[in-house]
């Protein structure tokens, strides 16, 4: 039996859990890193895109990763997201994660700019060089740098460069980073193409419905990894409709309001991110109530 490396399984992007005065609730935070735990869930990462962590003062962002950790049971990883406006400040977080006891980071790229090659090498050598190991996220749609496979390819030269969040949404990118760099784990980086990449060989899911959904998302991601297709096909057409708010512009207010609807604390976001609207609201519901059918007729 193989040892599950950190970056691998189901990992939780987690949100920011914020009181009606748009302070940070650190007692929900923590609950909620056991309850996925307790769910079956293998990580969570802190402080990515739907942690709202541009959003977050310095102070709060180092807090709500100390608090996670504090949280985590033995076993259960945490792997921060590392995101700045430069590669300083990217490392700063690589070590403030590592000073808490992280088991490893989530790094994009240079995001400010349209970075070169050259630019992207130096900003990983720059966060791998703190220790961690270094999961790349390529988001070309929130960025101005796609991390193409050949990118990578000279990416993963770095020591401690060890995965890549795939958020492209192209499936055939699997297999050409597979073929250019495979000690390279390629993770799931959007709900809505989970089953194509983790059939194929992904070795990791960095998620953002389970955080409603977790069982039935575990749960998936093993018949996935087992190719159980006659299992994992129907289970997974229930629940595409809501893991596709995954990859929308919204997806921290519906996958919030994904969890208020299952009974946990979801919550506001900070500005500017607003409530959904009324259209927005009745479709997310609707999905959720598709997705909780199937998870209960599974």
């Amino acid at each position: 039996m193989t040892t599950r490396k950190p970056w691998q399984g189901v990992v939780v992007a987690i949100p920011t859990p914020f009181r009606d005065d748009l302070s940070i609730d650190f007692d929900r935070l923590q609950e909620h890193v056991t309850w996925l735990a307790d769910e079956g869930c293998h990580g969570v990462t802190p402080c990515g895109s739907l942690g709202e962590y541009q959003n977050l003062s310095d102070t709060e962002r180092a807090d709500v990763v100390r608090a996670v950790v504090q949280a985590a049971p033995p076993g259960f990883s945490v792997v921060p997201g590392v995101g700045g406006y430069g590669s300083r400040q990217s490392r700063h977080w690589a070590e403030q994660a590592q000073s808490v006891g992280a088991h490893a980071v989530l790094a994009l790229p240079p995001n400010t700019y349209p970075a070169r090659d050259t630019d992207v090498l130096a900003h990983y050598r720059e966060v791998a060089g703190v220790g961690l190991p270094v999961v790349a996220y390529n988001n070309p749609f929130d960025t101005k740098v796609d991390l193409t496979p050949e990118l990578l390819a000279a990416i993963a030269e770095t020591d401690g460069v060890v995965a890549v969040k795939e958020f492209s949404g192209d499936v055939r990118r699997l297999h050409r980073i597979r073929n250019l760099v495979p000690h390279l784990d390629v993770l799931a980086g959007a709900d809505d193409v989970l089953l194509e990449l983790v059939v194929c060989g992904a070795t990791g899911w960095i998620a953002g419905l389970p955080n409603a959904l977790p069982r039935a998302s575990v749960r998936l991601y093993d018949l996935c990894r087992a190719h159980d297709l006659a299992a994992a096909l129907p289970l997974y057409a229930e629940l595409h409709p809501i893991f596709g708010w995954d990859s929308r512009p919204e997806f921290v207010q519906a996958i919030k309001l994904g969890m208020e609807l299952v009974g946990r604390y979801g919550g506001p976001c900070r500005p500017p991110r607003g409530p959904l609207p009324a259209s927005a609201r009745t479709q997310v519901t609707k999905d959720m109530e598709r997705a909780l059918k199937a998870d209960a007729d599974a």
